[in-house]
């Protein structure tokens, strides 16, 4: 099952489970009680904390819940907050998510020495859920802007681009559809 977040992600391909960690939760989470796929693919846009580039596409297994916050010693947290399905976590591009947008470039110096290349608000929910199923997850990111202070800017102005370079990714991997 090809999923997305819906609204100006929203691919013919995939099927929408909302914007963000709760309404991806709770939909991805209903639509496996009621027909438990196979595998379950995520698609999506990223902003690159610095090593990926705008327009690179990227495949991961694995994902992150952190917030800026736990870098300047502000908080922690007590949950496992690195999920994943990939046997060789090494070779992995870690995406973060969160319900906000990095806009501090300072601070992409602390997600790349985590080993944490992208970020992307649903992945995490994705891979949380696909593992309280027992189900294989996977997500395909397309690098729209960098974590700085024009990230919503670049975002914007890159989106509609990199919405049709993932679709002819996908359909030339022969996935272009439901």
């Amino acid at each position: 099952m090809i999923i997305c977040a819906g609204e100006s992600e929203s691919f013919e391909f995939a099927y929408p489970m909302g914007i963000g960690l709760m309404d991806t939760s709770i939909n991805l989470t209903k639509r496996c009680m009621e027909n438990p796929p196979a595998f379950i693919l995520f698609v999506g846009s990223a902003g690159s904390y610095g090593e990926h580039n705008v327009f690179d596409i990227v495949e991961s297994k694995t994902a992150a819940n952190i917030e800026n916050s736990f870098f300047n010693a502000k908080a922690y947290t007590p949950i496992d907050n690195v999920v994943s399905t990939a046997l060789d976590v090494s070779r992995e591009t870690i995406v973060n998510s969160s319900n906000y947008i990095t806009t501090d470039e300072k601070l992409s110096k602390y997600y790349l020495s985590n080993n944490i290349g992208l970020e992307n608000m649903e992945f995490y929910a994705v891979l949380k859920v696909a593992k309280a199923f027992d189900i294989p997850a996977g997500g395909i990111f397309i690098v729209t802007n960098h974590c700085n202070e024009n990230a919503h800017r670049d975002f914007v102005n890159n989106h509609k681009e990199a919405m049709k370079r993932l679709t002819a990714y996908m359909n030339k991997r022969g996935q272009g559809s439901i």
